[in-house]
């Protein structure tokens, strides 16, 4: 089957005319309408058998009957940042890439005019940034019968080379946990009469700095956000809000690390005597590696890129709501590929640029994978 997009200007000239739609109009977490009614729009002129969600982001695509049943996942929001010095949405994190490659897969599919042997489901979920997409997906039942599920992210050029692909990326878990600090305000010359909520702040730092676990598992803890005061400088702040960052590479790890969190602030608000409130919300689960759906997406880039270009399995920091799908429903075969594109200076950074051509491979390799998770059955 050929599967070259340099024979197919056509194919090749649509992706681009996506992916530029996409990148000019991003859209944040559950608000991506305009981009779920232009995907849904592609998905029906493609064949599918489409879904959407009433009031909320998010569509499925489908196409064959039967098993086994393969699903490939994009994720479509974008960040809010500072870019050029207006705050805007903005995809600087390669969700705009990954829906033209999940298109471009369906693209290619219908090329090679493909009478599937069981049951492709293309699944463009929402609010990944903010890890409530997948959750979403799997409360509306949308993952159940999977057998495979393959995702697809760009990795910055000091991870994978252009032209190089993983067939795991081995994300970290990852949770932001929000506090307050709830205490009585005093003037700047009687701090007897309060408690300088900086101060707790200050004190919960150096608290959290004493967290030990597994020293073998990478993880961290920081706070990230701190605001504490108003307009006036002649007043100690009784109250502040505060955001901490957890991560560990492995879910244990992080469930270690919640509670020490929890230890630490417990005693920090008995010492100082205010209350602090946390709230915590479901940690973004770190990647479990199934070796199937690893197989098959390691043959995939072999076949498409050349067995020196498939790179080991990437071990990251960062966190992807992906992981939930295989966390919560264990049966599915899953894993994401690692993309290659030449990206600097990094992701989440507003000026992230990548090699547009890395888009075709990535199609390619995902195509491939699909054809091959179906012959397995």
């Amino acid at each position: 089957m050929n599967l070259d997009l340099s024979e197919n200007n056509q194919l090749t000239t649509e992706m681009i005319n996506i992916f530029q739609y996409l990148h000019t109009y991003p859209e944040i977490s559950m608000k991506e309408y305009n981009t779920t009614a232009f995907i849904k729009k592609k998905l029906t002129e493609l064949g599918c058998r489409v879904q959407t969600f009433g009031n909320e982001p998010g569509v499925i695509g489908e196409i064959g009957e039967g098993s086994p049943v393969i699903g490939i996942r994009a994720d479509m929001d974008a960040l809010w940042q500072n870019v050029d010095g207006t705050f805007r949405a903005n995809h600087s994190c390669g969700h705009d890439a990954h829906m033209t490659m999940v298109l471009g897969t369906l693209m290619l599919l219908r090329e090679i005019n493909l009478q599937p042997h069981g049951t492709i489901r293309y699944i463009f979920q929402p609010a990944e940034e903010i890890g409530k997409g997948a959750k979403m997906m799997i409360q509306k039942g949308m993952i159940d019968d999977l057998d495979y599920l393959f995702g697809v992210h760009l990795r910055p050029l000091h991870e994978t080379a252009n032209g190089h692909a993983t067939p795991v990326i081995l994300h970290g878990a990852s949770v932001s946990i929000s506090g307050k600090i709830i205490g009585e305000d005093a003037h700047a010359s009687r701090p007897d009469l309060g408690t300088n909520a900086i101060e707790v702040a200050a004190s919960l730092v150096n608290e959290l700095g004493h967290i030990h676990v597994d020293p073998m598992v990478p993880h961290s803890v920081k706070m990230t956000q701190l605001q504490a005061g108003g307009e006036s400088k002649n007043i100690i702040p009784g109250q502040a809000t505060f955001s901490l960052d957890l991560r560990a590479q492995t879910n244990e790890v992080m469930e270690q690390l919640i509670k020490q969190v929890e230890s630490a602030v417990h005693s920090i608000s008995k010492f100082f005597k205010v209350e602090i409130k946390l709230s915590i919300p479901n940690y973004l689960a770190a990647a479990t590696m199934n070796h199937d759906a690893v197989n098959i997406m390691a043959q995939a880039i072999e076949a498409v890129l050349g067995k020196d270009k498939l790179d080991q399995p990437l071990v990251t920091s960062g966190g992807e709501d992906f992981h939930f799908y295989a966390k919560e429903r264990p049966h599915i075969k899953a894993t994401m590929l690692g993309l290659g594109c030449g990206l600097t200076p990094g992701l989440h950074h507003p000026q992230m640029s990548f090699d547009h051509n890395a888009m075709f491979s990535g199609a390619k390799i995902l195509t491939t994978a699909i054809l091959k998770a179906m012959k397995q059955g």
